[in-house]
């Protein structure tokens, strides 16, 4: 779910030209969940080879990447680690959720009710080891480098941009601006068109920078995390009952400290000052990155060893000799 601030936040949107040559740090988790979530079928069933194994997230990472990595985009993708203690509340509760979307998936599905069939199947996904496994393989096998974070991914990744790694954390959630990344680029898809209850938008890549978050709120990191907390993160869901997104600012300008912040409120079911520090000091380690050599033969093997079509994973890694030899004429030149 992530932060919510999307009301009070600035943004510019962007096109690809100007992400040319920059190293976009990826939250894993979050871009493997829209994949399982959204490639579906038209009865909301994940995407499957002959053996009924989902292959949603492999569509996804090949198709996506090959079609950033053609734009002149560096990729590090980061997966998280072992999450702090406080989210354990918040996997109970999205696994109690995910229980009444397949009661409510079954019985969509007994009055053939496609389009909720697809509505609930979507808030059903879940990442398995062997997904998780696939995704890392195939990843470096496309040339793309992959990091295990010790602890949260976004925190990770949000600490690459901070030293200076990476131009921009690549994902859909606000989270990283709380673990101080400096830049945040979300729709990271050359997708132009995205479905919603009123039709299909047209959607770009977004650029959010921290500074300009700061500044045009008018407040400091410190009291952006407290934001976050009042009005909800992945820590304590939901945040402080009848507080959104601008009374939330309102009190953080007004009461300005942490301590005089949290200190307008009688009781809180949370742990505000744990949850602060989980933000402002996370469980980061300065990692080596390495960019992989692309490995034609594993790609194929993982494809088409899942029943991709040999014709279409032949015609990407095409695009992939391409950029190649582009590379090498650049360095030759």
């Amino acid at each position: 779910m992530g932060l919510n601030i999307r009301d009070i936040v600035p943004k510019k949107e962007i096109n690809f030209q100007e992400l040319k040559d920059k190293t976009i740090a990826v939250d894993a988790f979050n871009t493997l969940y829209q994949f399982i979530s959204t490639i579906r079928q038209y009865d909301g069933t994940p995407l499957k080879d002959k053996k009924g194994k989902v292959t949603s997230h492999l569509s996804g990472l090949f198709y996506r990447n090959i079609a950033l990595l053609s734009e002149g985009i560096k990729l590090i993708y980061v997966f998280d680690g072992k999450p702090p203690e406080l989210k354990g509340k918040t996997k109970e509760k999205r696994e109690e959720a995910k229980k009444i979307a397949e009661e409510n998936y079954e019985r969509a599905k007994q009055e053939e009710d496609y389009e909720m069939m697809k509505k609930y199947s979507q808030q059903t996904a879940k990442l398995t080891d062997e997904i998780i496994k696939e995704s890392k393989e195939l990843l470096e096998a496309l040339g793309i480098s992959v990091i295990q974070a010790p602890g949260e991914g976004e925190a990770q990744a949000s600490y690459l941009v901070r030293v200076k790694r990476a131009y921009a954390v690549g994902s859909q959630d606000y989270d990283c601006l709380l673990f101080g990344a400096p830049m945040l680029i979300q729709n990271l898809t050359l997708s132009r068109k995205r479905k919603t209850i009123s039709g299909a938008v047209e959607i770009f890549p977004t650029i959010i920078e921290l500074e300009k978050v700061l500044n045009n709120l008018q407040i400091n990191h410190e009291q952006l995390i407290c934001l976050g907390i009042l009005t909800g993160t992945d820590y304590n869901r939901g945040g402080v009952k009848g507080i959104g997104q601008k009374k939330a600012l309102d009190i953080v300008r007004k009461y300005k400290t942490p301590l005089n912040i949290f200190n307008q409120f009688d009781s809180l079911d949370f742990n505000w000052q744990e949850i602060f520090h989980l933000f402002k000091k996370p469980n980061v380690e300065d990692l080596e990155i390495k960019f992989p050599n692309v490995n034609e033969k594993k790609i194929k093997e993982i494809m088409m060893g899942h029943d991709f079509s040999e014709e279409r994973v032949e015609k990407q890694l095409e695009r992939l000799r391409e950029l190649k030899e582009k590379a090498k004429q650049k360095t030759l030149f």
